[in-house]
This record gives structure tokens, C-alpha cells and sequence, in this order.
């Protein structure tokens, strides 16, 4: 099922950033926050009261062109209207009302999307008053907050949970693997998605998706089913092209949360970029499976026999946290190698969907111990004492000690090695929890 999208909105120095890492930090749980991954992000992965949505920043978003805050504004809220579920539209209520608010007002009037107006550093009862001159933005009643003070945040997204749309009627094929197709505009997406049906020529049906403008493309091959969530229709918007090469993040994380298997495509001629970076962190923490998709290796210049090894040690060290993910080189255009995505695919379906026998887990940990014994903090030694697989999509392990804040990150990481070593778990990302265990509890 596909998690809301809560876009936040406001003209510079209202608090926009400043809520955002407020409900992060104090009132939400994050969902998943896993060393090594980029932190330069516009979103967080969320739930409250019971619900997980995502909430994109829009403070960080940078224009080409005029850079007059008014239409820096406009572009903003025309952006979150095509791409969020709800908006939070923040302003100052210490400056009061003012014509950029008014302009964005008048936009977000016109969009048939829930718009939570929040009226920031109402940190006072004196300041109570303050709230009602936003009546005249036509956008319902004014919730008052206090971002740097975290006041009332809970009465904000109250409101923002009970305006998510009803997702029940999304019907979830659970015996479909489900493709995400993403990466940046114009690595070669469309041209993949196009060649790989192509290729199958067994398109049972093309049915409109959840994600806007995407088609869900359901196909068959060896008698498997595949649904394939093509992200390739960016639409590309004057004034805006490096607010689209941010916003197609969103794009990226509607598919990813409906898929199992994650194709994130890298042109080959351009290289890594940052973007590239960004996208691939965000297919990490989904906890899906995860192939990297090099496309137009056709055109690579730099092709010798070791070009495939130079390439993928460069993407290994400028993406380091998808070191598990296997890489595989493509011309979407000429066809080659496409035929062998849908096997891959089916390959890290299964690994992650893995299942490993406790005591087998026991008995690797044993050997483990033995190589390389657990550290000591402070004098006082860390014991690992056992560990159990608690889950699929992605692989979850729990690891009981005698003391979790004596566990280092560099041992676990030697675990999820050793463990990896020893089953594969090739393109899963695993989840490790530490959790504290007495060891007369084992008698």
C-alpha cells in the first residue's frame, strides 16, 4: 500500500526546515535511519498514530532563473500540488500576512489536495490573536505551532493524518513480484521499461497505478509474474528543471514503497552523480531489494577489459551503503543484457525472502566469536549472546547481549559480514537490532 506524501510549504524563514527536523527528532518514529547513507535528504520516512507517510521538505529546493521569492513560492506549491498527498502550508505568525502568502494561498485554493494551514511561532498564549488575520488565506481553520518549541505539533498532524486519502481499495498482487523502476530524468528509464517488454511479449494487462502518471505493467515469464512500476514520466516544466531534478525523488519513493525489487538505472556516460547518491539512499532505506542498472554501456567510452571492474568499484565506493547489490551493465536502446534482469530479479526476490534456522544462525555466530572475539568498552566486555531471524523484505535479525550500548557499529558490521558471507542475501539490505538480554535468562 502506498504511503501518503506530505509536502510542507512556506516562503523562506517561516520555519519550514525547522518543523521538519522538529517532527523528526521529537514526535515521530523514524522508520528506518541506517549508518552510511547519505543525511543531505528532503524527506523523512514516518508514522504517527499508527500511520506511516512520508513528509518532504521543500526549504532545501534551489531555482534556476529568477530567484525572486514569489516565484520561488509559486514553483514550490505548484510542486507539491502535483506531488503530495497533503500540504502543510507554514507561515510566520509573528510577521503576520503577507502577499506571498496570499499569492500561495490562492494557489493551494485551486487544488482539490488537503492544505493544513500552520501558523509558526505562536509560542505564547498573548500571541492567540495572531492567528486570525490567516482566516483570509480561505484555507479553513489556522492551527497554531511552535516548531522551535515543539508546542503543538501533535494537533498538527492529527489534522495531517485524518486528511490522507483512503488507500483500502488498493489491491496488493502477493504473488507478483513488483519492479521499481528509478533514477534520474534521462538515464534511460523509459527506454529500459519499453525494452523489457518488448523483450517478454507476454503484457497481460496495463493498468493505471496508484503512482501518479505511472503505468503498472503486468507480465509474465518462465510462468512468473511481474509488475512493473514504471517512474519514467518526469514532466519537465519551464523554470523548474533543477526543482524537477530534486523532486524526482518523489516519483522514486512512491514506486520503491509499492515495489519488492528496486531497478536503480545510472547512465554510464555521465557517471555517479550526487543525485544518483540521493536516489540510491532512499532505495536503501526502503528495505527492498536492489539492483543497480548501468545503462548506455554501449556508448562507454573508456571500454577495455577491465572497464566493468573500474566502474563497479567506483560505484562501490561512491555508494558504498548498497555494497550488496549486484551491478549489471546494459544498453536499453540495443537490448543487451536486458534479458537477464527479470532472472536477476527473481533471484533477489528470493534472497529476500530467506529464512535461516536458528540454530544455524547459533552456529555461525559461534564460529564468528571465535575469530574475532566481541570488544570490550570501558573495561567492561560486550557478550553476544544469541540471535534469531524475526523477519522477510527485508531479512531482520535480533542479536541479544548482555549490554547493547557496549555493541560498536564496526562489529555489527562484521556480523551482517559474516552473515552475508556464509548465506548471500545478495541485493537485501539486512537489519540488524541489538537488544539486551541477561545471561541467566538462557537457563
Amino acid at each position: 500500500m502506498s504511503k501518503p506524501i506530505v509536502a510542507i510549504v512556506g516562503r523562506p524563514n517561516v520555519g519550514k526546515s525547522t518543523l521538519f527536523n522538529q517532527i523528526g527528532k521529537k514526535r515521530i518514529s523514524i522508520v528506518d535511519d541506517m549508518p552510511g547513507v547519505t543525511r543531505d535528504r528532503i524527506y523523512l520516512d514516518a508514522v504517527w498514530l499508527g500511520k506511516p507517510f512520508v513528509m518532504i521538505d521543500t526549504g532545501g529546493i534551489e531555482f534556476s532563473g529568477d530567484d525572486k521569492i514569489l516565484s520561488s513560492m509559486r514553483d514550490q506549491a505548484k510542486l507539491a500540488m502535483d506531488e503530495a498527498d497533503v500540504i502543510v502550508f507554514v507561515v510566520d505568525g509573528r510577521t503576520g500576512l503577507t502577499t506571498s502568502d496570499e499569492e500561495v494561498g490562492k494557489m493551494l485554493r485551486t487544488t482539490k489536495k488537503p492544505v493544513i494551514l500552520a501558523v509558526n511561532k505562536i509560542d505564547s498564549p498573548k500571541q492567540d490573536n495572531d492567528i486570525y488575520e490567516f482566516y483570509n488565506l480561505g484555507l479553513g481553520d489556522p492551527i497554531p505551532i511552535a516548531a522551535a518549541n515543539a508546542l503543538n505539533l501533535g494537533d498538527l498532524l492529527d489534522a495531517v493524518v485524518a486528511a490522507f486519502p483512503d488507500n483500502s481499495d488498493e489491491d496488493e498482487e502477493s504473488d507478483e513480484i513488483h519492479i521499481a523502476v528509478i533514477g534520474r530524468p534521462n538515464v534511460g528509464k523509459s527506454s529500459l521499461v519499453n525494452t523489457l517488454l518488448g523483450e517478454e511479449r507476454v503484457i497481460v494487462s496495463d493498468i493505471p497505478g496508484t503512482t501518479r502518471d505511472a503505468i503498472d505493467t503486468h507480465f509474465k515469464k518462465d510462468d512468473i509474474k511481474f509488475t512493473l512500476i514504471d517512474t519514467a514520466g518526469m514532466r519537465r516544466k519551464a523554470h523548474i528543471d533543477e526543482a524537477i531534478e530534486h523532486y524526482s525523488v518523489l516519483r522514486s519513493l512512491r514506486a520503491i514503497d509499492r515495489s519488492d525489487v528496486v531497478l536503480m538505472v545510472i547512465n554510464a556516460v555521465e557517471g555517479i552523480t550526487d543525485q544518483d547518491t540521493k536516489i540510491a539512499g532512499y532505495a536503501h532505506d526502503s528495505g527492498k531489494g536492489v539492483i543497480l542498472v548501468v545503462n548506455k554501456w554501449d556508448i562507454y567510452e573508456k571500454k577495455d577489459e577491465k572497464s566493468t571492474l573500474r566502474f563497479t568499484e567506483d560505484l562501490r565506493e561512491k555508494i558504498g551503503f548498497l555494497q550488496y547489490a549486484p551491478v549489471i551493465y546494459i544498453s536499453a536502446l540495443t537490448g543487451q543484457r536486458v534479458h537477464r534482469i527479470t532472472d536477476l530479479v527473481k533471484y533477489v526476490a528470493d534472497q529476500q525472502s530467506m529464512r535461516i534456522k536458528t540454530s544455524v544462525l547459533n552456529e555461525l555466530l559461534r564460529d564468528a566469536i571465535a575469530i574475532n572475539p566481541p570488544p570490550s568498552y570501558k573495561g567492561k566486555p560486550l557478550k553476544v549472546l544469541f540471535m534469531t531471524q524475526a523477519g522477510i523484505k527485508p531479512p531482520k535479525f535480533i542479536i541479544f547481549v548482555n549490554d547493547p550500548e557496549l555493541m560498536h557499529f564496526s562489529y555489527l558490521r562484521f556480523l551482517e559480514n559474516k552473515i552475508r558471507e556464509t548465506f548471500g542475501f545478495e541485493g537485501a539490505p539486512l537489519k540488524l537490532i541489538v537488544r539486551g538480554r541477561k545471561e541467566e535468562d538462557d537457563d
